[in-house]
């Protein structure tokens, strides 16, 4: 099964990333995950459903630890259908 992952971290900094920023997207972009796209507002990910459970698990951890008040995320089932109906 492939998953792929949107979310953000809180509370937002405009003028500089804050630590639980930096350590989201060094957590993510460590995890071996396909298509990883980090951004000011957003980031997504995509990969085989272990790797993308196994790097959520320590994002959430270690941006928690870092500051973030927040985190919002969304999972989504691609299996190779973009539309995320899993093919049916």
């Amino acid at each position: 099964m492939r998953l792929r992952v949107e979310f953000t971290t809180e509370p937002f900094d405009l003028d500089e990333a804050p630590a639980h920023a930096l350590v989201a997207r060094e957590v993510i972009e460590a995890a071996g995950l396909d298509a990883v796209d980090v951004g000011p507002f957003g980031n997504t990910a995509e990969g085989g459903a272990d790797r993308v459970l196994t790097a959520l698990d320590a994002l959430l951890r270690e941006s928690l630890r870092a500051g973030a008040t927040r985190v919002s995320l969304q999972i989504n089932v691609i299996d190779g259908d973009e539309t995320g109906e899993g093919g049916r």
